[in-house]
C-alpha cells in the first residue's frame, strides 16, 4: 500500500503579478522519484519551500505524514565555512549519541575522494555541493527535496549522485535541466506550468512524447473554445431586432466566456535565438604543439598537439579542476603555456560565455547590457531595436531598464547569451552554459549551436547536451594527459582505452551500478545498440510465410489499441483527485503502464522483424 507523504489541495501561491500555484494539487507517495521540471520563474524553487515548510500558501491546504522527516539541498547550499567536512557531516548526531554516525560520515567521504580534516571554506563550489548532498543522505530523510543537485558536480559527481538516489530508499523530488539524470533517476514527472502540477509516470523521455499529445490536445480545446467565443461576440453585436429578441441566459453565458478567456494564461513563448555570425575565420583556428602548463608541481597539460579547423564543435571534458577551463585559455591565445607552442589562425572573432558570468555588470541595465550607446542590434542582414531583441529572450520592455542585479540565475543566463549572440563570431567559447537554463532554451540552443556555421568549443557537464552538439572531445585523463576522441559523451565512453579505470553508473530503474569497460564490445554496443540489433534481424530475415503476412498486417492495430490503453492511464494519473480519493491505484496504474510498454516494445521489434524478412525476399 502506497503511503501519501504530502498533499497540496487546491494551493494558492503568488508572488506578483502572476500566481505561481493556482489552485494545483499534488500528492507525493512513498518511495516515489519525482523530478520537477518548468520554465525559469515558473515557481519549482518556491514548490520546495512549501514542501518542506519554509513558507506558506496563500490559500488551499497542505497536509503530511506525522512524522515526517524532510532534508532540502538548494542551489547554492549554506555550509558553515569554519567547519571540517567530518564535522559538517555528522551534524549535532553525536550529541544524540548516535554512534553509527561517524562510520557513515566515513564511508560518504571515501566514495567523494574528501578529506576529514578540510576545512569547508576552502572548498571549490563543486565539492562543497558534494558535502551538502552527502549531508542530506546521511541524514536518511523520509523525503528529499533538490534543487538543481547537478549544477557545478562533474560527471563522476553526477553519476556517484544517481546510484545513491537510485540505491536509497527515501522518497525524492529533484529539480533538475539535466535531461540524462532525468531518464536515469526519475519515476515520475511533474510539470510547473502557468500555475498548474500536470503529472507524468516514468522518466523524461517518456514525458516528451506525452508532453506533446497533451500540447495538441490543449490548443485543440482553446481553438473549439475561442471559435464558440467568436460565435457568440457576433451574435451580440447583431441588429437593433436580435438585440430585442436575445436570450438573457445567453448573455450571461457570453460574459462568463470572456471571463474565461481573459483569465487564460497563455503557455510562456520560447526564446529565438539568432546568432550574429561574423566573417570566416581562416580554415585553421588554432594549433597546438607539445604544449605543457603547470601551476608549481602541478601539471595542468603534458605534451599536447591538436589542431582545430573551421566547423570543429569541440567537447572538453575532465573532472572538476582538471584544467579544462585553463586549456581554452591556452587555445585563445589568452595564456602562454609553460612549454610548447600555439599558433592562431586569422580573422577569429570570439564571443565567450563563461559559467560565473562575471563579464555582467551588477549595476548595469539590461539595455546597456545588450549594446551601449545604441539601441539598435544587428543580426545577420536584420536590424532589430534592443527592447525587441530582449523580448526574444523572454525580457519584457518594462524591464529593459532593471539593473542586472535584479536578474535571477536562470535570467543572468539568458542575459549572457543574449549579449554573446548580438555581437558578430565566428569562433563561440561556452563554459557550462546549461547551468540555470531550462529544458526548453537548453533544447533552442543546441538547434543553434548545430546549425552555427563557426567553431564552437564547449565545456560541459550535461551528457545529453554534449551528445546533441560536439563533434569530437578533448578529454583530461589524469596526469595533465589529453586525448582526442570522434562524437559525444557516448561516443567518449565507447573509445576511451581499455586500461583506464571503467566508469559506472546505474542501470535504469535499479540500485546497481552496471560498469562499462572502455574500448570493449559491450561499450560499443551501449553507445549504438540500434545497429547490432538491426544487423541480428538480417541475419534472420527470409521469406515470408502466409501466416506472417497475416501477422505483420494486423501489427498497427495491435500497436494503435496498445497506445490508446496508455494514453487512457495517463490521463487517469494526470487527476490529482486519483491521487486523493485512491492511491492503491496509482501503483496498479504504474505497473499496467510498464507492462503495456514492454509489449509495446516487443510489437515494434516484431514489426521491424517482419519488415526486414519483407525486404530481403
Amino acid at each position: 500500500m502506497t503511503v501519501p507523504l504530502i498533499t497540496l489541495t487546491n494551493a494558492q501561491l503568488a508572488f506578483g503579478h502572476h500566481a505561481l500555484l493556482d489552485q494545483a494539487d499534488f500528492t507525493i507517495q512513498q518511495g516515489e522519484r519525482i523530478g520537477l521540471i518548468g520554465r525559469n520563474g515558473a515557481g519549482k524553487s518556491s514548490l520546495l519551500k512549501i514542501l518542506d515548510g519554509r513558507i506558506e500558501l496563500d490559500d488551499g491546504e497542505r497536509m503530511q505524514m506525522g512524522g515526517l522527516t524532510v532534508a532540502t539541498v538548494e542551489q547554492e547550499p549554506e555550509l558553515d565555512s569554519d567547519s571540517t567536512v567530518m564535522d559538517w557531516l555528522c551534524g549535532d548526531y553525536l550529541e544524540r549519541e548516535d554512534w553509527q554516525r561517524p562510520a557513515v560520515a566515513g564511508s560518504l567521504i571515501d566514495q567523494l575522494g574528501l578529506r576529514a580534516e578540510d576545512r569547508i571554506g576552502s572548498l571549490s563550489g563543486g565539492t562543497r555541493k558534494r558535502v551538502a548532498l552527502a549531508r542530506a543522505l546521511a541524514d536518511k530523510p523520509d523525503l528529499l527535496l533538490l534543487d538543481e543537485p547537478t549544477n557545478h558536480l562533474d560527471f563522476e559527481g553526477i553519476l556517484w549522485l544517481q546510484r545513491m538516489l537510485v540505491d536509497s530508499r527515501c522518497t525524492l523530488v529533484v529539480i533538475t535541466h539535466d535531461r540524462r539524470f532525468l531518464d536515469e533517476v526519475a519515476t515520475r514527472i511533474v510539470e510547473l506550468d502557468r500555475g498548474r502540477l500536470y503529472s507524468f509516470p516514468g522518466n523524461f523521455s517518456q514525458w516528451q512524447l506525452r508532453k506533446a499529445e497533451a500540447l495538441e490536445a490543449e490548443a485543440q480545446q482553446q481553438a473549439r473554445f475561442d471559435k464558440v467565443l467568436a460565435q457568440e461576440e457576433v451574435w451580440i453585436r447583431k441588429g437593433v431586432e436580435a438585440r430585442r429578441t436575445r436570450n438573457e441566459g445567453r448573455v450571461r453565458r457570453l460574459e462568463q466566456l470572456r471571463r474565461e478567456r481573459a483569465e487564460r494564461r497563455e503557455r510562456a513563448g520560447n526564446v529565438r535565438m539568432a546568432v550574429a555570425e561574423g566573417s570566416r575565420s581562416g580554415k585553421l583556428v588554432a594549433e597546438l604543439t607539445d604544449v605543457s602548463h603547470r601551476y608549481g608541481e602541478r601539471v595542468i597539460v603534458r605534451q599536447l598537439s591538436t589542431t582545430i579547423m573551421r566547423g570543429d564543435r569541440i567537447g572538453f571534458i575532465g573532472a572538476n579542476g582538471a584544467g579544462k577551463t585553463t586549456l581554452l585559455r591556452i587555445i585563445l591565445g589568452e595564456l602562454e603555456p609553460t612549454e610548447g607552442s600555439v599558433r592562431l589562425g586569422t580573422n577569429l572573432t570570439v564571443g565567450y560565455f563563461d559559467q560565473m558570468r562575471a563579464g555582467l555588470d551588477e549595476k548595469a541595465t539590461l539595455a546597456d547590457t545588450i549594446n551601449p550607446g545604441s539601441e539598435w542590434v544587428e543580426i545577420g542582414n536584420q536590424r532589430k531595436h534592443v527592447m525587441s531583441y530582449l523580448e526574444d529572450f523572454l525580457f519584457p520592455p518594462a524591464r529593459a531598464m532593471s539593473p542586472v542585479s535584479s536578474l535571477s540565475g536562470g535570467e543572468r543566463a539568458r542575459l549572457a547569451l543574449a549579449r554573446m549572440f548580438a555581437r558578430p563570431t565566428n569562433v563561440l567559447v561556452l563554459d557550462e552554459p546549461t547551468n540555470d537554463l531550462d529544458i526548453e532554451t537548453l533544447e533552442l540552443l543546441e538547434e543553434l549551436l548545430q546549425d552555427y556555421s563557426g567553431t564552437v568549443l564547449l565545456v560541459s557537464h550535461d551528457r545529453a547536451f554534449l551528445d546533441n552538439v560536439v563533434t569530437q572531445t578533448l578529454v583530461a585523463e589524469g596526469g595533465g594527459s589529453w586525448q582526442e576522441y570522434v562524437g559525444g559523451y557516448e561516443d567518449w565512453l565507447a573509445q576511451r582505452p581499455a586500461d583506464l579505470p571503467p566508469v559506472t553508473a546505474p542501470k535504469a530503474g535499479t540500485g546497481k551500478a552496471a560498469t562499462v569497460k572502455p574500448g570493449t564490445a559491450a561499450a560499443q554496443s551501449a553507445a549504438d545498440p540500434k545497429p547490432t540489433k538491426a544487423r541480428e534481424r538480417n541475419s534472420r530475415a527470409s521469406r515470408l510465410t502466409n501466416w506472417e503476412e497475416r501477422e505483420l498486417e494486423s501489427l498497427p492495430d495491435s500497436i494503435a489499441e496498445v497506445e490508446a490503453r496508455q494514453a487512457a492511464l495517463t490521463a487517469q494519473l494526470a487527476d490529482p483527485a486519483l491521487y486523493q480519493d485512491t492511491p492503491d491505484r496509482v501503483a496498479e496504474i504504474n505497473s499496467e503502464l510498464a507492462a503495456l510498454e514492454e509489449k509495446l516494445m516487443e510489437l515494434f521489434d516484431r514489426w521491424e522483424t517482419l519488415e526486414a524478412k519483407r525486404a530481403a525476399e
